[in-house]
């Protein structure tokens, strides 16, 4: 389940609310978004591995909010780890050809 959007790593680019199958954020003008529906999470994690900042957590524990604290967060290197697990950030470059996400949508080189 989402659990936290850092304001200090956010830049309001809001690829978050695109990226979310069930709407689970508000854009706030000229601010990071907000955790809206976060009861609606589904904890696909689109919204973390999408984050080009690793402003994001979404936390594995799906059946309720699980509270945490940003600088625990950072401290665990927790921040961004679902992108760097499927290889999207730059540090994890070597392991982009393990994700095979792409097969679920059907799609992937040559389609």
């Amino acid at each position: 389940m989402i659990e936290l959007i850092s304001d200090s790593r956010c830049t309001g680019c809001n690829i978050c609310v695109r990226v979310c199958p069930v709407n689970v954020f508000d854009i706030v003008e000229g601010a990071a978004p907000v955790i809206a529906r976060q009861d609606a999470c589904q904890t696909c994690f689109m919204c973390e591995a999408w984050c080009p900042e690793d402003a994001m957590y979404v936390s594995p524990q799906a059946d309720a909010p699980a509270p945490v604290a940003e600088d625990e967060l950072v401290r665990a290197g927790l921040l961004g780890s679902y992108r760097r697990q499927i290889g999207w950030n730059r540090e994890s470059r070597d392991l982009r050809a393990a994700d095979q996400s792409f097969k679920l949508l059907g799609g992937g080189p040559g389609r």
